[in-house]
């Protein structure tokens, strides 16, 4: 495993994290770690807490805008037929929410249900993880870190 997926909020700090997208109010936009769903993301909370109950109404309500904020980027760079949005900390046990763009090509069985019934395989695919290094992701990445910045300059003047 690669260094930087021990502690994930502290690579993104000091920047190791090949998967950061933006500094965002209540922690981290990066991508998630396989692109099966084509713009797939993960809002990072930062500082750690355990769960969002864990936070102030205040903090919550920006935690949530972020992430919707993501899911709007993710919305104007890839076109889906919706988001998902998931906020479990089963495994990683600290704030985070998985934005996943759902799209009209996937199987009717597999978009119907939760995205984490995937096949293993889509999970665990090795060419998917090394999609931070890939130059084609550079201009999605480039394409989606200017919305989400735009997006975030409209939402906290």
């Amino acid at each position: 495993m690669e260094n930087w997926k021990k502690d994930r909020i502290a690579s993104a700090l000091d920047g190791s994290n090949p998967t950061v997208l933006a500094k965002m109010k209540s922690g981290f936009a990066v991508f998630g770690d396989t692109q099966f769903l084509p713009g797939y993301c993960v809002l990072l909370g930062y500082p750690k807490v355990f769960s969002l109950n864990d936070l102030s109404i205040v903090d919550r309500t920006v935690f949530l805008t972020d992430m919707t904020l993501i899911g709007d980027a993710i919305t104007s760079v890839f076109n889906p037929l919706r988001i998902n949005y998931d906020i479990l900390g089963n495994l990683d046990t600290y704030l985070h929410a998985h934005i996943f763009p759902r799209y009209e090509w996937e199987d009717d069985e597999l978009r119907k249900g939760p995205v984490m019934l995937y096949p293993k395989e889509n999970w665990t695919n090795p060419s998917e993880e090394q999609y931070h290094s890939h130059e084609k992701f550079l201009d999605v990445r480039s394409k989606l870190q200017s919305k989400l910045e735009a997006l975030m300059i409209s939402t906290y003047v």
